[in-house]
């Protein structure tokens, strides 16, 4: 039984542990999203939901003191200062009304060679390439990113259009 043990060991020290956290959450606000197993996305994704709650409640607050503190913090829990700017700017303005669950995990199946189950570990609400709006719909093209992750396809989707003329 797992009686009082808290967080997933992950077949590492601590110091690995630590290292393999702080450069997965830093590459989740990064990219915004990441491919990783799914053991590896449970414990980086209360970290990560947590780093953005503590710049919200921060950034409420109003307190110019409380805000140096929390980019303190955060300094010491991301590798890039400029994930700390981004987590002000940019993610916590972006989830101010939104009361929490702040990424979402899509299944994509085992990894060949050892089992492992993939997940795709993303921030919702997050801008779509192409433009600053908010991808809507995603449920609906979850399974074409799911197939492009999965190496469906690739320009195999659309049959050639018949209707050109060759003069």
């Amino acid at each position: 039984m797992r009686h009082r043990v808290k967080g997933k060991l992950l077949g590492r020290s601590v110091g690995q542990r630590n290292a393999l956290r702080r450069t997965m959450v830093t590459q989740l606000l990064t990219h915004e999203r990441i491919t990783t197993t799914r053991t590896k996305a449970d414990a980086i994704r209360g970290a990560a939901e947590q780093m953005i709650t503590q710049v919200k409640r921060s950034l409420s607050k109003g307190d110019a003191a409380y805000q140096v503190h929390i980019r303190r913090l955060l300094n010491g829990r991301l590798d890039d200062p400029q994930m700390v700017s981004k987590l002000f700017d940019v993610l916590a303005p972006r989830y101010m009304e939104r009361p929490g669950g702040y990424t979402r995990i899509y299944r994509l199946g085992p990894r060949k060679g050892d089992g492992a189950e993939m997940v795709v570990l993303e921030l919702v609400d997050r801008p779509t390439d192409g433009g600053s709006q908010p991808a809507a719909g995603l449920a609906g093209r979850a399974g074409g990113l799911l197939s492009r992750i999965r190496g469906g396809r690739r320009g195999q989707d659309k049959p050639a259009e018949s209707g050109e003329s060759s003069s």
